[in-house]
Formats: structure tokens, sequence, C-alpha cells
């Protein structure tokens, strides 16, 4: 996050209130999720008024915008090289993500419509930020629809059966997924 000499004219006392309710509202975000992301919740762990809140960030996508820029990346495991080995790996970090920030939650909540038009570019950018690494690594192999393909199928497989059933996929489900896409070898059916 930008200091406030990174922000010429800006008050100290803004960029400090800016991080203290950034930092309170990923605090939220990840202890309750994206259903008490509310300004109420976000001034009491800050130690703010609501009125504060509101008087600068006025709604609830204000609110989840600043968890997101205090959370910065999600985190992407290093490629090793085997494709296989870093598409796993890539599941298990996107898997860990929606676990820790409950971010399952926060897509249903900007998926809803009630939020309005203004959730798709946040939507965009936490489903950009996930598909990433998988982007980076399935790139060489697909292109166009078919990559778009892949990466639905791969952050599906790890999104919808928390969304559909409240449960995240188990290691199996993460390797089959991706023995299924790039192949394994294994063609029977178990």
């Amino acid at each position: 996050m930008p200091s406030s000499a990174d922000m010429p004219g800006q008050d100290v006392r803004v960029a400090r209130t800016r991080a203290d309710v950034a930092r309170a509202a990923l605090a939220v975000l990840r202890a309750a999720g994206f259903d008490d992301l509310t300004h109420a919740r976000v001034a009491e762990q800050a130690g703010y008024s609501k009125t504060t809140l509101y008087a600068h960030w006025p709604s609830r996508l204000d609110l989840l915008r600043l968890a997101l820029d205090a959370l910065g990346t999600l985190p992407h495991p290093r490629p090793t090289g085997d494709l296989r080995t870093d598409l796993v790996a890539e599941l298990t970090a996107f898997r860990g993500s929606l676990a820790d920030l409950r971010l399952d939650r926060v897509l249903c909540g900007l998926a809803d419509g009630s939020a309005g038009a203004d959730a798709a570019p946040l939507r965009d950018r936490i489903t950009a930020e996930a598909q990433y690494g998988l982007r980076v690594l399935l790139a060489p192999r697909f292109a166009g629809a078919r990559l778009d393909a892949a990466l639905s199928m791969l952050t599906g497989v790890v999104a919808c059966p928390s969304l559909m059933v409240g449960a995240l996929p188990d290691d199996a489900a993460l390797a089959a997924a991706v023995d299924m896409l790039i192949g394994s070898g294994e063609d029977s059916v178990r």
C-alpha cells in the first residue's frame, strides 16, 4: 500500500486512517466473510466511527476494495518446471485463498447482481488474480477459447464445490482435475 510520502498533498492522518481501515476490512473479511463486511464491523475493528467510514468509503464494495488492497496479491507458488506439480500447487494455493479469505462468498456476493455494475471490476480482479499462475503455466499449451476453458475448468474444480456444497475439494480431486486436463497416462475409469 502506498505511504503518505507516495501521495503528495495527502495528510498523514488520512493515510493512517486508510491503512487502519484497510487492515480492519481484511481482518473482518478473513474472520467473518463478505456477508459480515459491514461498515459497523469494520469501524469497530479499526477503532473509527461508522460516520468516518461512510464519509470515505460509502459502499461495501469500497470496503472490499480496501481489503483486497491490504491483501495485495494472492499467493502463487514458485514453479518447479513440472507442469502437473505446478498446476496442482496453484490449485492448492487457490483453495487456501478461498478458505482463508472466504473468496467463494465474496465472488458469490459480487455475482448475485445486488452489488450492481460496480462489482464487475472487483470480481474480474479476483478472478484474474486467482487464475494468474494457471494462465502462465497453461499459455504455452493452450490458447484462445481452449485456454479460457482450461482456466475455468481448473478454477471451477476449487470454486464450484465450495459454492454448491459448502466444502473445498481434497488433494485427490485437485490432482484428478489436472490429470484430466493435461493427461496422466491413466485412461482407465475408477
